[in-house]
């Protein structure tokens, strides 16, 4: 059985480079990075992929019902009992508004805290016992439009940096399946950039 290890996002072109796709942007780069053949098999509204990530076998998920709805899809793959673990071992990475840029936070458990993609799964499954890792994307000063914010592209002057977060944020990500999300929490929860 797998570990389902779940970004969220939007699908769609004209969200690719928005702060809202970071967790899609991670596990593209997950794919990439442990040689997983892409994510092009479609199952339960959603693009997945097999890989191995610190010698486990994991699901690479992008939920592509839209971010309110994500929880739809990862409800869906963890009622496949065959070919995933119980939702308390599921990772699921996001954007965090409220987190000052480029933070990363890994939580065991927790509520929404205001994110959509969030609330969706939290309904879907009916529980919180599951690994969020959220990555921060709070502007310098503030918006008067947060839905807008999240959904722009990020600057091209920030790309650089980006890249930088999502190598620390990858990082994390391996320590929680390598060492267990308590040590993984205590190097990587005081990071920012």
């Amino acid at each position: 059985m797998r570990r389902l290890i779940v970004g969220l996002g939007n699908p769609g072109a004209e969200y690719e480079q928005t702060r809202h796709n970071l967790g899609f942007m991670l596990i593209d780069r997950l794919a990439r990075e442990s040689g997983a053949r892409g994510l092009r098999r479609r199952e339960c509204r959603a693009l997945v992929g097999n890989a191995e990530l610190e010698g486990e076998a994991v699901l690479l998920v992008k939920p592509q019902t839209y971010m309110n709805l994500s929880g739809e899809a990862v409800a869906c793959l963890l009622a496949k009992k065959e070919q995933s673990r119980p939702a308390s071992d599921m990772i699921v990475i996001s954007d965090d508004l409220a987190l000052p840029f480029g933070t990363i936070r890994l939580r065991r458990k927790g509520s929404a805290g205001g994110h959509n993609g969030l609330k969706s799964i939290l309904a879907a499954v009916h529980t919180e016992e599951f690994i969020r890792l959220r990555i921060g994307i709070q502007p310098e000063h503030p918006v008067a439009d947060s839905k807008r914010f999240v959904l722009e592209l990020i600057p091209r002057t920030l790309r650089d940096e980006v890249e930088k977060i999502l190598e620390r944020s990858a990082q994390a990500l391996l320590a929680v399946i390598r060492d267990g999300i308590d040590k993984a929490m205590a190097e990587y929860n005081s990071f920012q950039f």
